[in-house]
């Protein structure tokens, strides 16, 4: 499994705990690496070490490679031009920030079936060591004698009907989103140019729907929190540094 299938693997766990609706309808590239599966929340599930790592994986997923995602012609004429390049830039994909993607239901039906095959297998071996222990216990009862070995079998039989406690189910964790900002007068949104509410502490953009708490490195485009003044990736002074 190489990086392509790790990204796609565990895009398709995060969309299912966190995001069901976009398992059968489309969302946005800028969402993709924005909201649902940001580089620096998921490094560690996706074995990535560096963010250009994530772009050129990212930049592959969206050319329509393997048929994972169902993306839009221009774009993955253009991402495949791009890879085929002497020297493909890794963040070629934010040009299509606007652009619809959605999970290749075929793909995502042969990850689950490759999920389903190896659960049954480990099932299987667990049944078929547990059915040997009553057999050989069932043989020794039946040398003692019928009447014995239905005076034993009642107590045993008790102790086997114990009911079993369900496992409580497990709530899908919420997404990962910062603390908000507070909206000053006549303040708009920088993706849409929408009005945002006065005096409110916000996250998402209530038209466009952007996440407003994090802002791109104007050198490498690393995912930045609102009020960092240098780049975690490459050291470059935020915008915010400049203001301050």
């Amino acid at each position: 499994m190489d990086s392509l299938d790790r990204l796609f693997k565990h895009l398709v766990r995060s969309i299912r705990q966190s995001y069901p609706q976009y398992l059968n309808q489309p969302f946005e590239v800028a969402e993709l690496y924005q909201t649902i599966m940001p580089y620096r929340h998921h490094r560690r599930e996706l074995g990535l070490d560096t963010n250009q790592d994530y772009e050129m994986a990212l930049l592959e997923l969206l050319s329509g490679s393997r048929g994972y995602l169902v993306v839009e012609d221009r774009m993955r004429d253009a991402l495949q031009r791009e890879l085929k390049s002497p020297n493909p830039d890794p963040g070629a994909f934010r040009e299509f920030a606007t652009s619809q993607v959605s999970l290749a239901p075929d793909a995502v039906r042969q990850l689950e079936n490759a999920a389903d095959v190896a659960t049954p297998a480990t099932s299987t071996a667990r049944q078929s060591t547990s059915a040997a222990e009553p057999q050989r216990a069932s043989g020794a009862r039946q040398s003692v004698g019928a009447a014995a070995s239905a005076t034993a079998a009642a107590p045993r039989s008790s102790g086997a009907a114990a009911p079993r406690t369900p496992s409580p189910s497990i709530p899908s964790p919420s997404p990962r989103t910062s603390s908000g900002i507070t909206v000053a007068a006549d303040e708009t949104c920088r993706y849409c140019g929408g009005d945002l509410p006065q005096g409110r502490t916000v996250i998402f953009c209530p038209h466009c729907g952007q996440n407003l708490t994090v802002v791109n490195c104007l050198a490498c485009g690393t995912e930045l929190e609102l009020g960092w003044k240098f780049c975690t990736s490459c050291g470059r002074p935020t915008a915010q540094a400049g203001n301050g």
